[in-house]
């Protein structure tokens, strides 16, 4: 099994208040021409499910209402998985090119999670015209915009 060696390139913070993030100062840099961006994609490191039992885990019992009795974890979104990699598309309020901090609408990632890397969304690489799902979760949103508003919490059994 072959090892990679990941840096965190910065920090994200997120409370009932706000969202964003904040760069460590080495790569203030590359945040040059991302304005015009509304949305940016962000890679995260689910910190708090590093470890060797959550890693192991290839299968699920039933994480979503809908869904099969058991899933293989690539089915799912779980934070427990074989890399604790995540990926979310965020909006971008604001961006302060001095201190490399962004200000986010909304990111699906608790206080203080390491980010990995950040590349701007574009539709022609990243928006998929007419994607297809199983049955079971044909009824989510279509949408980043519409899942704001969807009751997620009843989709869920933990």
């Amino acid at each position: 099994m072959t090892t990679y060696k990941v840096n965190s390139i910065g920090t994200i913070y997120n409370n009932e208040n706000s969202a964003f993030i904040q760069l460590e100062a080495p790569y203030i840099p590359a945040l040059k021409e991302l304005d015009g961006f509304s949305h940016i994609n962000v890679l995260w490191w689910f910190s708090d499910f590093d470890n060797e039992d959550f890693r192991s885990v290839l299968e699920t019992d039933q994480p979503y209402k809908k869904a099969p009795e058991k899933m293989g974890i690539f089915a799912t979104r779980s934070p427990v998985r074989p890399n604790p990699i995540a990926l979310s598309a965020v909006e971008i309020i604001n961006i302060d090119y001095i201190s490399g901090l962004i200000k986010i609408a909304y990111i699906d990632a608790n206080d203080k999670t390491p980010i990995l890397d950040i590349k701007p969304y574009t539709p022609s690489l990243d928006r998929v015209e007419n994607p297809q799902v199983p049955d079971w979760c044909s009824h989510w949103p279509h949408s980043l915009e519409e899942s704001a508003s969807f009751a997620w919490e009843n989709e869920f059994n933990f």
